[in-house]
C-alpha cells in the first residue's frame, strides 16, 4: 500500500476509499450521459443511507461504511472539465493516495450500459479524467467505465454525452447503473482484482 501523506493522520484517520462520481452541475445536465457517474454515487448513497452535503472541496460529500472499510464519496459541483479540481481538494481531506480513488465515469468507447472497471492507463480523451490526472500527478485511479455509446458523427461528441439517453436506453442504463454501484460495493469489500474478474 503506497504511503499516505504525513498530514492525512494529523487530520484524523484517513478513509480508505474516496469514490467521486463525474458529471456537471445543474439541473440542466441531470441524467445526462455525461451525469452517469453522479447518479450511481446517488444510488450508493441511497443504498448506505449518506447525507451528501456541501462542502469546502467544491462538491457534495459524505462518508460511510462498507463492510469494515470507511469510504468517503463525492459528486463534484465544479463542471466536468474542472473536475480534478475538486477531487484534488477531496484527497487531500480524507488523506487517500491515488490508488485509493475510484472515478465514476461515461465511456464513448463502451457500448450503452457497458460496465468495465480499469486500473490506471490512458484516458480515452476524457476530459474529466484528464483533469484528474492533471490535479493528482497521476492516473493510477481506479475507474469505473460506464458506456454511453459513441455518436454516429464523431464531432458530435460534446453533444452527445450532454444529450440524455432514449427511453430504450434508458432502461439499460438503470440497470448498468446499479451493476456500477454493486462493483463499487465489490472493489472495497473484495479487492479490485475479484471486481474486475466478476463485473468485466
Amino acid at each position: 500500500m503506497p504511503r499516505r501523506s504525513p498530514d492525512a493522520a494529523r487530520r484524523g484517520t484517513p478513509a480508505d476509499y474516496l469514490v467521486v462520481g463525474l458529471g456537471n452541475p445543474g439541473d440542466e445536465y441531470a441524467r445526462t450521459r455525461h451525469n452517469v457517474g453522479t447518479d450511481v454515487i446517488e444510488i450508493l448513497a441511497k443504498r448506505h443511507s449518506a447525507k451528501l452535503r456541501k462542502g469546502k472541496e467544491r462538491a457534495f460529500v459524505d462518508e460511510v461504511r462498507v463492510g469494515e472499510s470507511r469510504v468517503a464519496m463525492a459528486i463534484p459541483q465544479t463542471y466536468m472539465n474542472d473536475s480534478g479540481d475538486a477531487v484534488r481538494l477531496l484527497a487531500h481531506r480524507y488523506g487517500v493516495t491515488t490508488e485509493q480513488i475510484i472515478i465514476l465515469h461515461d465511456e464513448l468507447d463502451l457500448p450503452v450500459a457497458a460496465l468495465r472497471i480499469k486500473e490506471g492507463g490512458g484516458l480515452a480523451g476524457h476530459n474529466g479524467l484528464r483533469s484528474i490526472k492533471s490535479h493528482l500527478h497521476s492516473d493510477a485511479f481506479l475507474r469505473v467505465r460506464i458506456g454511453v455509446g459513441k455518436p454516429t458523427n464523431s464531432a458530435q461528441g460534446a453533444d452527445h454525452v450532454l444529450d440524455r439517453f432514449s427511453k430504450r436506453d434508458r432502461k439499460e442504463i438503470d440497470v448498468t447503473l446499479e451493476l456500477a454501484a454493486d462493483a463499487v460495493e465489490a472493489i472495497v469489500s473484495d479487492g479490485v482484482e475479484a471486481a474486475m474478474n466478476r463485473f468485466n
